[in-house]
């Protein structure tokens, strides 16, 4: 069978892989959302399913008020003795801590930290003993991969921290896993930072305290600079073997909007690359040493791709992410309507706004939905006006983070309701449209409330935005955005654009006929 790459698109980087009970599971970072580490589920390694999150309580992740790209970091999964171990970094806190579980499908235990600096943290099992490892500092302050055994019950520490490796000379060493394959152990990391010069480069050992000997090829896996081909920043490998004794590795990578547009929204993704040792137990990775588009692997199954995302056909548990601090007081959530109550905050505040959203998957999109806009005139609201009341809107928005995101919301002001177009890029904040619904709309009477429906349409250079009250013959077209300024190039950081409904002030908003859509083929 042929599969084509990412083999799960969208913002969900830094994946790690484990086998377990003729069974595949992989984690990614999460960052500032909530619930925390991304769980999937395979039998094949290319068709994934997400059966739900690793974090999904507050005693086990700090989340208030983190800026964007901060949070979780870089996730591990392993697997022994039938229990299921994630390590991470709450970069936040500056915590590494693990969790586990003796049921895949079930919760995870409350956190375990680990006395190690550095973040990107990994778990080696070998024959009794339990190593972890990080890029920081070791006990004699050295900075590189280090590495410490500790009592898996507790946590605790066993002997000192130890530097393994400093690298093969690129910066930014990260994205440490260490295996034992045969009679060798392989230490596997990332250089060359998470952009256009990520690479994967290993050295190996005897002994999982070396000396070690690098591989004299390294990188063994890397796109940067390769040409024509859109795929970039390949790295942050972790490698897997299937059931039939072939190797693969899968990384993250990123999907350029263009061949001549450096620039990436989608966020990083997950790719899946062949691997192949050879006499000497060294292995090479895809086609020399790069990550390409697609392969053709043993197997007569089909690759699925899922098109179209609806209140129906998704988990809220699963397939939505909140941001920051989870407020269940704020949503009321069927596979009819989504019900979002406002606060005073905003997209544009380090908080955790009324917020819900989905991964953009792919470039091409349409997503819409009906939103109906109702006041609450309460008591308490009349006597205790918050802030933002003379602000009330909600509507759909494409987020990168608080500083770049695009809004197309209904808006109720003293004027009375209107649609609008707001584009925030680096702090700066523009209306860039306004429409207000025609004087004959058929809903203009109703007390306190107001209703209409808003689109996106987006390609590989913009996002194109629509409103349509219900005396509105066509679409009204309010106007567009580059998606370069919601790129990781412009706006830094480590995340993607989630395609989110939100509401502001004190209001209710009901969200109904929700889709978002892709083409069949992109």
């Amino acid at each position: 069978m042929i599969y084509h790459n990412p083999i799960i698109s969208g913002f969900y980087p830094d994946p790690s892989i484990c086998a377990a009970n003729g069974k595949f599971y992989l984690v990614t970072s999460s960052f500032q959302y909530f619930p925390g580490v991304p769980l999937f589920e395979s039998t094949d390694l290319v068709n994934w399913t997400q059966i739900g999150h690793v974090l999904t309580r507050e005693s086990q992740v700090m989340l208030d008020r983190v800026r964007a790209s901060g949070g979780v970091f870089a996730p591990t999964i392993r697997y022994d003795n039938g229990r299921f171990y994630m390590i991470t970094n709450n970069n936040s806190t500056n915590e590494n801590f693990y969790v586990y579980t003796d049921d895949i499908y079930g919760e995870w235990s409350d956190p375990i930290t680990i006395d190690m600096n550095g973040i990107d943290p990994s778990l080696l099992f070998d024959d009794g003993h339990v190593y972890a490892l990080t890029n920081g500092q070791d006990d004699e302050g050295n900075w590189g991969i280090v590495q410490c055994e500790i009592d898996i019950e507790t946590g605790a520490r066993i002997g000192a921290c130890k530097c393994l490796w400093k690298g093969s000379g690129g910066r930014y060493i990260e994205s440490p896993h260490m295996y034992r394959i045969g009679s060798y152990y392989y230490l596997m990391i990332a250089e060359g930072g998470t952009e256009y010069g990520h690479m994967v480069t290993y050295t190996r050992s005897d002994s999982p305290w070396g000396p070690f000997a690098d591989y004299d090829k390294n990188p063994v896996l890397t796109n940067r600079n390769k040409a024509p081909n859109e795929i970039q920043g390949i790295g942050h490998g972790d490698l897997i073997q299937n059931r039939d004794g072939s190797w693969y590795m899968v990384t993250l990578g990123f999907r350029q909007i263009g061949t001549w547009e450096p620039y990436h929204n989608l966020g990083r993704e997950v790719y899946l690359t062949p691997v192949w040792f050879d006499a000497d137990g060294w292995f090479t990775c895809g086609k020399d040493g790069t990550t390409e588009p697609s392969y053709e692997i043993p197997g007569d199954y089909k690759q699925e791709c899922k098109t179209e995302y609806t209140f129906r056909n998704t988990d809220w548990n699963i397939d939505w992410a909140y941001l920051r601090k989870y407020h269940p007081e704020n949503y009321h959530l069927s596979d009819q309507a989504a019900m979002l109550r406002g606060t005073d905050l905003t997209l544009d505040d380090v908080d955790s706004p009324t917020f819900i959203a989905l991964r953009q998957k792919d470039f091409c999109m349409e997503v819409s939905s009906r939103i109906l806009l109702e006041e609450e005139l309460t008591k308490d609201a009349e006597s205790h006006p918050r802030p933002g009341s003379k602000h009330l809107s909600a509507g759909l928005t494409v987020y990168m983070c608080e500083d770049e995101h695009y809004d197309v919301e209904l808006v109720k002001t003293e004027a009375g309701i209107l649609a609008q177009l707001k584009l925030n890029i680096g702090g700066i904040k523009h209306v860039q449209a306004l429409h207000f619904p025609p004087k004959d709309d058929a809903t203009k009477g109703t007390s306190g409330m107001q209703a209409a429906t808003l689109m996106i349409r987006a390609d590989h250079d913009k996002y194109d935005f629509y409103v349509q009250f219900s005396a509105d013959p066509e679409p009204v077209y309010l106007g567009s955005g580059r998606t370069k300024y919601l790129s990781s190039e412009v706006s830094g950081g480590f995340t993607g654009t989630m395609v989110g409904m939100y509401a502001t002030g004190h209001c209710t908003a009901a969200f109904t006929d929700f889709v978002c859509r892709y083409p069949e083929e992109q």
